[in-house]
């Protein structure tokens, strides 16, 4: 975890639940089994962390302030998912069973378990977390005895995360992300100060894309850091299970799992590019026969520049090709100096000036540019006024990316900024599964 997330205890984080549920701290102190003066004071430490007053003090008792409103949503959601966790072990056969759980786990405990989902090897998340082997295995072990399930295995390689730690750690890590966000979100309402948005790019259009709209973003904001992430498909879908990417821009994947959700917003088909001055550009016609006669540059296997390439020749002779490369700057500069031809999309040909569509149509329905999130995100205010601003930025570039009027003036209107009543947000919504 990250600004100061790690160092809240489940039991602050439970007591504080328990204020909301019960609608006062006496209640929340019989509940919990706890004294009025220890709850108060863990309380009053909880709020010194997270850097707000949550719960207001009054002479009818207390009550959540609005930062504490904002707060608890994201501590709900943390308790939910954290115990759907426990219970996808298959140990815990109650509800109170897995809520005990979870209140027994420690902070050591949920840094050695997201230590070993990022790292796998004991060996290796000890070393990145400062603490011996022996004495990760000690508090590893103690939580297999309180969770009465196999996290670690010795294999030919040492030892390993089991499949079943592996499942729940990232859960866990996903789950603790809530309150990272809790926090951001409280401290953006004063100061954005030190607020972090991770997005992942993806080519053909998301770079680009970012490029475009991040100044502006952070021009508004310039207390706020944003990392940009370049992966693979595969890893990005990862980054986004665990939470260390909050959402993803750029070409849409044709096949998306049930755990993401991804919304066009812009479509750009392929078309066939070449440099300014090449020899086709002064062709009234272009046909197949005419691509065949040059070098291509392809996208690598898997990628969607790829996927097109295969489609547009499905059944045809292959053109000459000695160069796959899913890096665009790589590609433009090989067609700058030569006259190979590739595929790119039209919103990336609005973009590099020295690069030219050679007329022909391949027939052939494009991808779309869009935003790929988690299913069941709560994004932050911050998240949703960059996402506001990108659907701006594409809406700015709709009519030269071929879109309709209407469909320009649709996505102008989604890219309008929403005035969000934060009481009237959910108390909490689900993990879904």
């Amino acid at each position: 975890m990250s600004n100061g997330a790690d160092s809240i205890s489940i039991r602050q984080l439970r007591l504080f639940d328990s204020v909301s549920a019960s609608g006062g701290i006496c209640r929340a102190s019989q509940e919990c089994k706890m004294s009025q003066p220890a709850v108060t004071q863990a309380l009053a430490k909880l709020e010194e962390q997270v850097g707000a007053q949550l719960v207001q003090r009054g002479a009818r008792g207390s009550s959540l302030s609005d930062n504490g409103v904002v707060f608890h949503r994201r501590v709900r959601r943390f308790l939910d998912q954290a115990e759907f966790a426990i219970r996808e072990l298959g140990s815990a056969h109650t509800a109170a069973a897995e809520q005990a759980m979870l209140q027994r786990m420690t902070r050591s405990q949920f840094r050695i378990l997201i230590a070993l989902v990022e790292h796998r090897s004991v060996e290796r998340a000890s070393a990145a977390i400062g603490i011996s082997v022996p004495s990760l295995l000690r508090i590893a072990h103690a939580l297999e005895a309180d969770l009465q399930a196999k996290l670690i295995e010795r294999t030919a390689e040492g030892a390993l995360m089991s499949a079943a730690g592996m499942r729940l750690g990232r859960r866990i890590k996903l789950a603790t992300k809530e309150i990272v966000w809790g926090i951001d979100e409280v401290r953006a309402s004063v100061a954005a100060n030190g607020c972090e948005v991770v997005i992942g790019a993806r080519p053909n259009g998301g770079t680009v894309l970012l490029a475009s709209v991040l100044d502006e973003f952070l021009r508004r904001h310039p207390d706020v850091s944003v990392r940009v992430e370049n992966k693979s498909a595969e890893q990005m879908a990862d980054g986004l299970a665990t939470g260390d990417v909050d959402f993803v821009v750029g070409l849409l994947s044709d096949h998306v799992g049930d755990d993401l959700v991804s919304e066009p917003l812009l479509s750009t088909p392929y078309l066939v590019a070449m440099r300014k001055g090449h020899a086709l550009a002064d062709k009234a016609a272009v046909t197949m026969d005419d691509l065949l006669a040059h070098q291509w540059v392809i996208g690598a296997v898997g990628s969607s520049r790829r996927d097109y390439f295969d489609r547009v020749f499905a059944g045809k002779r292959r053109p000459s090709i000695q160069i796959a490369s899913c890096a665009v700057g790589v590609t433009r500069q090989l067609l700058m100096i030569s006259d190979r031809l590739t595929l790119l999309t039209s919103y990336e040909l609005e973009h590099i000036d020295e690069l030219a569509a050679v007329p022909l149509d391949l027939a052939i329905p494009g991808p779309s540019i869009g935003i790929t999130t988690r299913a069941g995100w709560l994004p932050t205010t911050l998240h949703e006024e960059l996402i506001t601003t990108i659907r701006a930025g594409l809406a700015k570039s709709a009519p030269e990316a071929g879109m309709s009027r209407q469909d320009s003036a649709r996505l102008r209107r989604r890219a309008m900024p929403r005035l969000v009543d934060r009481k009237a947000m959910p108390r909490v919504a689900r993990w879904r599964h």
